[in-house]
């Protein structure tokens, strides 16, 4: 959501005659501050020591108005907070209704940005340079495979990009009809979501590669990750093409439209976790829309401590905290444990069968019962053997007591299902005493309790 708030304000910046992070002639720039001069100029031996580039006094010093710290909150930027405002806006509007509203939005969001996209991709390969950053993208560099690292960071991404372990594939799964043929949308959502990033990683590298010729670099000097690639990086690039607004306008509109998407389906999910919880109250006529109402209008006023002139160092302290690899491989496993070992993955199995006709691949319950459980547990240990305090850019240091709440954000998502769990045994207990079926009734009992946090 909060790349939305953004890119909206970097389109709305796009539509101007001359784009204000292509140059230094603004008042939020410093002395330090470097335009395209350099890097259109065929003299390319300009000593860029200790500057900064009009892209990055952009982002850093208009955009987001940084301030020192995450203990220096300051002001709410105001046009961040009208971006944040219509943002939200259209977030109600797309689901105040429901998966009625809230699929018929998807048909023009979900496939409007691949017309961006394959205009961006004819746009990058043309661009000269263009091939050294796709050489870049494709040829891997073979020692880094031996590193066990690059391939966790892999996962925690599939993570991550399929939305795994945090329930929102749970939820929009639960509006399908029993006998929809599960098995065949899993293949198409993991085809589609995975050729998509590969395909964007030839629009993003062809671009970066005409950049690293313009500046006379190597591809991997001008690649950032995070938000400075699509903030800095790429806008920067696009600035010294011919017609740079229309490149602008395409990239910027195409990012906000794949957040959208992120955006309502997420805030979708928990809207129908909780009436699903209390049907009688949220499922009666009219009561929808006004529930969905109350939850847009307190995320909006939560959401405006990121849009202050701290609001980039509690969006990384978020981002480094909130959905760790640590909630994310602990919640695998817990998911796991419940599905293959105590429902039973060949029950499971038996019921996709009697849902799609097929049974699934032995293989897959191998993933369930072990695979999956091993790799996750592994990597939520050298998540905590490897742990760092967050900084940003190896300059900024967060406070004990930044760190101190980040966890807390950790732990109110890991500590979840044991509490939960521990919490709502002994009140069956009384059950198992009184002649019931004690095994099959206990392992039912904690399937439903795992299964329904998760």
């Amino acid at each position: 959501m909060y790349f939305q708030v953004w890119a909206l304000f970097y389109l709305v910046c796009s539509f101007q005659s001359e784009l204000p992070w292509a140059n230094c002639g603004n008042t939020w720039n410093t002395e330090n501050c470097v335009g395209l001069e350099p890097y259109n100029s065929t003299n390319l031996t300009v000593s860029l020591n200790n500057t900064s580039s009009a892209a990055t006094e952009f982002w850093e010093r208009r955009a987001l108005g940084m301030s020192a710290g995450i203990e220096e909150l300051g002001s709410v930027r105001w046009e961040l907070a009208l971006c944040l405002l219509v943002s939200w806006v259209c977030c109600y509007f797309s689901i105040w209704k429901g998966v009625r509203s809230s699929g018929k939005v998807a048909y023009f969001t979900a496939t409007f940005p691949y017309v961006m996209l394959l205009i961006l991709l004819i746009r990058g390969l043309t661009l000269p340079g263009a091939w050294d950053g796709v050489a870049y993208y494709l040829y891997p560099e073979v020692e880094k495979l031996a590193n066990l690292e690059v391939w966790i960071e892999a996962g925690s991404q599939i993570f991550f990009s399929y939305s795994l372990t945090i329930g929102t594939l749970n939820v929009l799964g639960s509006y399908c009809e029993y006998n929809n043929n599960c098995y065949k949308d899993c293949f198409w959502l993991c085809l589609l979501n995975s050729g998509t990033s590969f395909i964007a990683g030839f629009v993003v590298f062809s671009v970066l590669g005409f950049m690293a010729q313009k500046q006379g670099v190597s591809v991997d000097s001008v690649a950032e990750s995070g938000p400075g690639l699509a903030f800095i990086a790429y806008p920067q690039a696009t600035a010294m093409m011919p017609v740079p607004q229309l490149w602008t306008v395409c990239f910027f509109l195409m990012l906000i439209l794949l957040t959208v998407d992120t955006h309502f389906v997420t805030v979708e999910s928990v809207i129908t976790s909780v009436s699903d919880l209390f049907p009688r109250l949220f499922h009666a006529a009219g009561r929808h829309e006004i529930f969905v109402l109350v939850i847009c209008t307190s995320f909006f006023f939560l959401h405006l401590t990121l849009v202050t002139e701290g609001g980039i160092y509690v969006f990384q302290l978020i981002d480094y905290y909130g959905c760790t690899r640590a909630c994310q491989d602990f919640m695998a496993v817990c998911q796991c444990v419940a599905m293959a070992w105590i429902f039973g993955g060949d029950r499971f199995s038996n019921i996709i069968k009697d849902m799609t006709g097929q049974m699934p691949c032995a293989f897959f319950k191998v993933c369930w019962k072990y695979i999956i459980p091993l790799l996750s547990l592994i990597s939520f240990v050298l998540y905590l053997v490897d742990y760092q305090h967050l900084k940003i850019n190896d300059s900024y240091v967060y406070p004990d007591w930044a760190n101190a709440l980040g966890w807390t954000m950790t732990l109110s998502s890991v500590l979840m299902v044991p509490l939960w769990a521990a919490g709502q045994m002994p009140k069956r207990m009384q059950s198992f005493r009184q002649g019931q079926e004690h095994l099959q009734e206990q392992k039912h009992i904690v399937t439903y309790i795992i299964v329904y946090l998760l």
